[in-house]
C-alpha cells in the first residue's frame, strides 16, 4: 500500500488555514496574534502580538498566550483536516519571546496520528454564548470526555462541586467590585467593548454590542458584564441558570509554555463541547487579580494554577463576533 502524499502547500492554502486559526477565542476578542509562512521550509510561525496586550488586566501576558494557544490548536486542527501532520514546537527561540510556536507542515497526516481533524467542523460553529442556559444537567460521560480533551493537551479540566461553585461565584463578584473601583482597568476594558449598536460593522475586533448578552436579572452565573455601568440601547435583562456548570482549566505550572498548552486544551474542549451540542462562555475576571486567583483552584486537585473558568450548558448559541482580515495577520516570506 502506498503512503499518502503531502498536499500542495501554497499561499492560498496557508491563508485558508490561518482563516480557521483566527476563529479562536481571545481576551476581549483582541485577536493578539500574527502568522508568518516560511515557504522554503513549510513552516507556519505563530507570533504573539504585544500591540494587543492589556497591561492592566493581563500584565504578565498570560491571557494573551491562552488566546495564542487556542489559535494554535485551530491551526493544528485545520492542517490535519487538510491532510498534514502538524509538527508543533512551542517557544522555539529563547531569544525571541514573542515567537509562540512553529508548526511544520511537510508530512502527510498519519492514520494513527492525532484525531484533531474530527473537530474541524466545530471551528466555525463555536461562538461564545453570554445568553442564559437551561438548567438541564450535562451527562457525566460528556464531562468526562471534556476532561480527557484537556489531558490530551497537557492540562486539566475539573468540575467543582456545588460548594466550590458558589465559592467561585463569590470570587467573581469580588472581582467585579474591584474592577468597578479601578478606573484604569475599566478604561482598558472599554477600549475593546462597544455599547453602541451602530458601531457593530465598523471594527473587526473587540466585543460588539450585539454579543454582550442580556444583563442578569438575578446574578447567578459568572457571565461578565462587559458593558459595566455604560448604557446599551435595547439591551434587555434575563434570568440565567441557577446552578451553572463550571469547569476549571489549569496546569501544574505557570510559565509561558503552560499557558500555551492551556490555550490549546481550552480550544480542544470548546470544539468538542460544540460537537456534543453544548454551548459555553469563558471568564477570567477573578483570575485577573492575584489575590483572588489562588482561591479559585480546587485544593483537592493536582492542578496548581487555574487559567480559565468555563461555563458550559445547553442553550442558544452566541452570535459570531468579528475577525480581522487574514491579510492583516499573515506574512509570507
Amino acid at each position: 500500500m502506498s503512503s499518502p502524499s503531502v498536499p500542495s502547500l501554497d499561499e492560498a492554502l496557508v491563508t485558508a488555514l490561518v482563516a480557521d486559526a483566527v476563529r479562536a477565542p481571545s481576551m476581549h476578542n483582541a485577536q493578539p496574534w500574527r502568522f508568518r509562512f516560511l515557504r522554503r521550509s513549510g513552516v507556519v510561525q505563530l507570533r504573539a502580538d504585544p500591540q494587543r496586550a492589556m497591561p492592566r488586566s493581563d500584565p504578565d501576558h498570560r491571557g494573551l498566550h491562552l488566546g495564542c494557544g487556542a489559535a494554535l490548536f485551530n491551526l493544528r486542527t485545520a492542517a490535519a483536516h487538510a491532510g498534514f501532520e502538524p509538527e508543533t514546537e512551542l517557544l522555539p527561540d529563547p531569544a525571541d519571546p514573542w515567537l509562540a510556536a512553529e508548526v511544520r507542515l511537510v508530512r502527510p497526516v498519519r492514520a494513527d496520528g492525532d484525531d484533531a481533524a474530527a473537530l474541524y467542523p466545530a471551528i466555525r460553529r463555536r461562538h461564545t454564548s453570554r445568553l442564559p442556559f437551561t438548567d438541564e444537567e450535562i451527562p457525566e460521560a460528556l464531562l468526562d470526555g471534556l476532561s480527557g480533551c484537556a489531558v490530551r493537551e497537557g492540562a486539566r479540566l475539573v468540575f467543582p462541586d456545588p460548594w466550590h461553585v458558589r465559592s467561585v461565584l463569590d470570587l467573581v463578584h469580588d472581582a467585579e467590585g474591584r474592577e468597578a473601583a479601578d478606573p484604569a482597568k475599566r478604561e482598558e476594558t472599554a477600549r475593546w467593548v462597544r455599547t453602541d449598536a451602530a458601531e457593530g460593522g465598523e471594527r473587526a475586533e473587540g466585543i460588539p454590542a450585539y454579543a454582550l448578552g442580556p444583563r442578569q436579572w438575578d446574578v447567578t452565573s459568572p457571565v461578565r458584564d462587559f458593558a459595566g455601568r455604560r448604557p446599551t440601547l435595547g439591551r434587555a435583562s434575563a434570568v440565567f441558570e441557577k446552578a451553572p456548570c463550571l469547569g476549571l482549566l489549569g496546569t501544574a505550572g505557570d510559565a509561558r509554555a503552560d499557558w500555551l498548552r492551556a490555550g490549546q486544551a481550552m480550544e480542544r474542549v470548546l470544539l468538542q463541547a460544540t460537537l456534543d451540542g453544548l454551548v459555553a462562555s469563558l471568564t477570567s475576571q477573578a483570575l485577573e487579580w492575584p489575590e483572588l486567583r489562588w482561591a479559585v483552584r480546587d485544593p483537592q486537585s493536582a492542578m496548581g494554577h487555574v487559567h480559565m473558568v468555563l461555563r458550559l450548558g445547553y442553550g442558544p448559541q452566541g452570535p459570531e463576533t468579528p475577525r480581522r482580515p487574514v491579510s492583516e495577520m499573515l506574512d509570507v516570506i
